[in-house]
């Protein structure tokens, strides 16, 4: 896909490299370990959704598939390494979550890979640039996905100044012209978008969650646990309500709750239940009021920052 979309063109692979290894244990052991309280609940949210189990065959892949945690043993991190030679096209790999381990860094580099990753906290830019990364992306928590605590506006500047002059790439809220100039204002060299592309036809989201996403407010986009086990925004559904709910047990740790929600989260795909399917995304979606090609957007982002910048320049602002 990453192929036909470029037309050969360079482009980035946003993957995450564990920087600590361990062992995996064999999914099935895995779900009999799950607490009873938590299998139930999920259980009865699906019986009163009216969802049906999932196709025994489907089943049966989903015991096969290497479990939850898998990338964070040296032989899931070699797997990763190894799909990204594969792609010649890829010069720019982002670690995602987790500073990647010098050995990782050392054999992109040795390839001519870029090597980039995230950061939701100064002290995480910092362990970041120590394991020899090029770029670090500032990502605030307004953004989709695992998020930190801290918003854009706070982190933006505070990661420039603590890891300069590593550059620095601009996370977390950015749809507009407007946010991109800010982003130059606050000293990153650029930004990194995602949740503007997913109201694109070119995402990989269906018709209807297209239309759910461009009907949805910022307010919408919320930060749980219940997904992964750790702290993810996307969108609110009535998956997420019944997990906001005071009855909801906690959520178990990442590996875990993963574990534990995916076959749930695959019966609703199944069963086209929209109402109960989410979506990973920032608060920007609240801006997302119609659809319209990648092509469009990129060119709708120039035009306001250089029409703000303009503005700025008019006003007196140097």
């Amino acid at each position: 896909m990453l192929r036909r979309y470029t037309g050969g063109r360079p482009y980035c692979i946003d993957v995450l490299f564990a920087n600590k290894v361990g062992q995996v244990v064999p999914m099935s052991q895995r779900l009999s370990a799950l607490p009873k309280e938590h299998l139930d609940f999920v259980e009865k949210i699906l019986d009163e959704a009216g969802i049906p189990p999932l196709p025994p065959e489907v089943e049966a892949g989903m015991l096969r598939d290497k479990p939850p945690g898998h990338g964070h043993t040296e032989e899931g991190v070699l797997e990763v390494l190894e799909v990204v030679e594969r792609h010649p096209q890829a010069k720019f790999v982002l670690s995602a979550m987790g500073a990647p381990s010098p050995y990782v860094v050392d054999r992109l580099h040795s390839k001519g890979i870029i090597v980039g990753a995230m950061a939701g906290s100064s002290e995480h830019a910092l362990k970041q640039v120590q394991s020899g990364v090029d770029i670090v992306v500032a990502q605030g928590s307004e953004a989709g996905g695992h998020t930190g605590t801290i918003s854009s506006m706070v982190l933006w500047p505070e990661v420039v100044d603590a890891v300069s002059p590593v550059p620095v790439l601009a996370a977390g809220g950015v749809g507009t012209g407007r946010h991109l100039a800010a982003a130059f204002a606050l000293g990153a060299e650029g930004v990194w978008c995602g949740s503007i592309w997913l109201g694109s036809p070119e995402s990989e989201l269906s018709p209807a969650m297209r239309k759910r996403f461009i009907a949805a407010r910022s307010q919408d986009a919320i930060q749980r646990k219940y997904d992964t086990g750790k702290p993810l925004r996307g969108l609110r559904s009535k998956w997420t309500d019944a997990w906001d709910a005071p009855e909801a047990p906690q959520p178990l740790p990442l590996a875990a709750q993963k574990l534990l929600v995916a076959p749930a989260l695959k019966r609703f795909e199944l069963a086209d239940a929209a109402d109960y399917m989410g979506y990973m995304c920032g608060q920007i979606v609240g801006r997302i009021n119609e659809e319209l090609p990648v092509r469009d957007i990129v060119s709708r982002l120039t035009i306001e920052c250089d029409a703000t910048l303009e503005r700025l320049r008019k006003s007196g602002c140097r």
